[in-house]
């Protein structure tokens, strides 16, 4: 008995479900635009506060006389706004010492600062780009450096400084200035990435010499690390406290730091006056200008300059 056969109309056909799986709906996320994060946001704005909430204190206690001071909360202004007088107190008290110290930071800060920014970025490209016998050494030098505290190198420098007789001078503070390890493994780390090998090559086969070729072709691709480094060099000599500290016996050649601490043991010392509205001014004067810097000079902060300048 044979099989029935049937033809491709009578087939039967399998019954198929209508039903469909559950979509998954996916995020997508635009490139671009980044994730808000709850977490992220709360620990933004606490760090926020903490940085700006002594700024804030400064900038209200300016306005207030030595009295207001001790008669009123820390964070609110009190009844007199005497910004002005204090601003003018502070530059002509002590037949205007303030002006001094304001310009021998200034000079601390131009020499040291600066020539610690040249040294550093000359000795960073050097070691990135060159080689040469006791590289390894040089290295391991440049990070101990960097893991030795300040304060530890403070008394052999004086003892040293006190040798030769430049305590007490501008010396005594600029010369220790120039050295700033941090800064020139920075411009190390920096140059060996920023600098493309085959543009200096390039420049080479052009004839152009090894100085040329820093200044023309180097120097701008490292604008950024430079920038980063004078700020950082910057505001240390800015802030430098201790160094000048045993280094400076002269009141004429005294920091902005050493300056308004000096007004700030007047209040502790036998018959001196008590001049707190000064040094809360002075301090906020002193900031001014670390301000200004970081506005003017971050705009350099931009990285991918060399995009583009050499093709794979």
């Amino acid at each position: 008995m044979s099989a029935p056969s049937f033809t491709a109309e009578q087939t039967p056909r399998r019954r198929t479900s209508h039903r469909r799986a559950p979509a998954i709906r996916h995020t997508r996320h635009t490139p671009g635009r980044p994730r808000r994060s709850v977490v992220l946001t709360l620990l933004m704005c606490l760090t926020a506060l903490y940085a700006l909430l002594p700024l804030v204190w400064l900038v209200i206690n300016a306005t207030k006389t030595q009295k207001g001071l001790l008669d009123s909360f820390g964070l609110w202004f009190s009844g007199d706004f005497a910004l002005w007088d204090n601003i003018s107190q502070t530059l002509t008290y002590d037949d205007g010492i303030f002006v001094r110290w304001f310009l021998n930071t200034l000079l601390y800060v131009v020499a040291g600062a600066g020539g610690a920014t040249f040294l550093a970025v000359l000795g960073g490209y050097g070691l990135a780009k060159f080689d040469f016998t006791g590289k390894r050494a040089v290295f391991a030098t440049v990070i101990g450096a960097v893991a030795v505290p300040a304060t530890a190198l403070a008394v052999p420098t004086f003892l040293m400084f006190s040798k030769m007789g430049l305590t007490n001078t501008p010396w005594a503070v600029i010369i220790p200035s120039l050295i700033s390890p941090f800064g020139l493994y920075l411009m190390w780390v920096f140059a060996a990435e920023a600098v493309p090998i085959e543009l200096l090559e390039a420049a080479r086969v052009d004839g152009s010499g090894e100085l040329r070729t820093f200044f023309r072709v180097a120097l701008p691709l490292l604008t950024p690390g430079v920038v980063t480094v004078l700020l950082f060099t910057m505001v240390q000599t800015w802030n430098n406290y201790f160094l000048p500290l045993i280094m400076i016996k002269d009141p004429d050649w005294y920091p902005l730091t050493l300056g308004l601490d000096a007004w700030n043991e007047q209040a502790s010392t036998a018959g001196g006056q008590p001049v707190f509205n000064l040094v809360i001014t002075g301090s906020l004067l002193t900031i001014v200008p670390l301000i200004i810097a970081f506005l003017l000079l971050q705009r350099y902060w931009q990285s991918g300059l060399a995009a583009g300048s050499v093709k794979g």
